[in-house]
């Protein structure tokens, strides 16, 4: 069973982890190894395409006896806000430990826990499965993954996996002993050979019994995201989308900087459902501890000289590299004027440290873009003088979608008025305006954003949703998006 502690971080890579944890032994001989964290496996025959651009999805979460149950009313809440359709189903064991009513309440559909439901005329497994864009099974217990591996289809859970003809995601949840027994190790090396079921966790942390090891549920949040990424449609297939994320460090000597309290969670976002969506992403990443996003290009930087020239390395000449261009990350305004070798001594006279100001890396790049822009109005305005009928700007293509970050401490009515000025001070297309106390840190953001024409305020939102929110609204600014 999971543990229900809160969750304590991982040991360094290269620690021991505690005998009771045991480690995953590789897959048995023959099978297939499994798909990379976060990585869309390859479609099974017949299986059904994500849900159409626009389309709510419908996700049958399907909950079995574990502690971690409970953990499955926070993974419901994650995807309704996600926009997804979530159909509760329960075992009669989860009902031990997550009342029907509370996931009834939070889905607003009925709770199924049996096939033999005689208010359903029909077969309950294969309409379920039917209307049922992906499976998640929340927890998986080693007596669930047991069944599935033998293809078991004793209760409605297993039936409706065992009949799903989309993608099934399992978050396996047990002791680190269960997680790591040889029978547990055969079963998902079988579910892995087959390719129909995937797997998210479990992870390292505090489990029930108060014991460390493998087999803790992962996060409802990273749980959460692998569904909505494998829903997610790839109408951003074609678009070259490059991102900054976290902070900048701007040395002083070998021991101090002046940065900021970026975690980079936004960017990661922002470049993970973009990859997810089918863009070619480029994220460019200041010292954050946070894992490369699957299907993304990472580029690290430290201070805002070196991500000035990623950036422009990664944009190409004339901004030809990229169609969108979104800078979450939180640039230094200001360096040392001096970086000193090694560490300065403390001294009655050391009083003030003189600075240099930074380069604006957004106002550069829109800077630059208005100019192509103005060349190209200029190129046919001669073509039209010489009478060439249909010229096009230089290249033939469109200048880059450019989106920018606006964090303020001021009031909302401030923060939008700031956003603006921005807007047009930096001659980009939309500026994600938000409240330092509100995203700095956080796994949440509460964000306005705001275009030439508009400010949407968008509340509080899981930063892998407000991605999805702005990736919505860069769909629409550069539309028709070059492909």
């Amino acid at each position: 069973m999971s543990g229900r502690t809160p969750s304590s971080p991982a040991p360094p890579p290269d620690a021991p982890a505690p005998p009771v944890a045991g480690a995953r032994p590789p897959p048995a001989a023959g099978a297939r190894p499994p798909p990379a964290a976060g990585a869309r496996p390859p479609p099974a025959a017949g299986a059904r395409p994500p849900p159409a651009a626009g389309a709510r999805p419908t996700v049958a979460l399907a909950v079995s006896g574990s502690i971690a149950a409970y953990k499955a009313a926070e993974v419901a809440r994650l995807l309704i806000q996600g926009g997804a359709r979530v159909l509760p189903i329960m075992t009669r064991a989860a009902q031990q430990f997550l009342g029907p009513m509370t996931l009834s309440g939070l889905c607003g559909e009925p709770v199924r826990d049996t096939m033999w439901d005689p208010g359903f005329a029909g077969e309950l497994h294969v309409a379920l499965a039917a209307e049922a864009d992906l499976v998640l099974l929340v927890p998986a217990t080693a007596d669930v993954l047991a069944r599935l591996a033998a293809g078991r289809a004793d209760d409605l859970v297993t039936a409706l996996a065992l009949c799903a003809s989309g993608p099934v995601l399992a978050a396996p949840a047990m002791h680190p002993r269960m997680w790591a027994h040889p029978a547990t190790a055969r079963n998902v090396a079988a579910l892995e050979a087959d390719g129909r079921v995937q797997l998210v966790g479990p992870v390292f942390g505090e489990v029930a019994s108060g014991e460390r090891g493998l087999g803790r549920m992962a996060d409802p949040a990273a749980i959460a995201a692998a569904a909505l990424s494998r829903l997610a449609p790839r109408d951003l297939a074609g678009l070259r989308v490059v991102v900054t994320a976290g902070p900048t460090l701007e040395d002083l000597d070998p021991v101090r900087f002046l940065g900021n309290r970026s975690t980079g969670k936004m960017g990661f976002a922002v470049a993970e459902r973009a990859a997810a969506r089918g863009a070619e992403v480029t994220l460019i990443a200041g010292p954050v501890s946070l894992s490369t996003p699957p299907g993304a290009r990472r580029v690290d930087v430290r201070g805002a000289l070196s991500m000035r020239g990623a950036l422009w390395q990664a944009l190409g000449e004339d901004l030809g590299a990229a169609d969108v261009l979104i800078m979450t990350a939180a640039v230094s305004d200001y360096r040392p004027a001096e970086q000193h070798a090694t560490k300065l001594k403390r001294t009655p006279d050391l009083t003030s440290l003189p600075l240099v100001p930074n380069p604006d890396l957004l106002a550069e790049v829109g800077a630059a873009r208005a100019g192509l822009a103005g060349a190209a109005r200029a190129g046919l305005a001669g073509a039209a003088r010489a009478g060439l009928a249909g010229a096009e700007p230089a290249g033939g293509r469109r200048a880059p979608v450019l989106v920018g970050f606006a964090v303020e401490t001021d009031t909302d009515e401030r923060v939008v008025a700031s956003a603006r000025h921005k807007l047009a001070h930096k001659r980009v297309d939309l500026i994600v305006a938000n409240h330092a106390a509100d995203s700095f840190g956080r796994d949440d953001n509460r964000a306005t954003l705001v275009t030439r024409d508009a400010a949407d305020a968008l509340g509080v939102l899981p930063k892998p949703v407000l991605a999805d929110r702005i990736l919505d609204r860069v769909l629409q600014l550069c539309s028709p998006c070059p492909r």
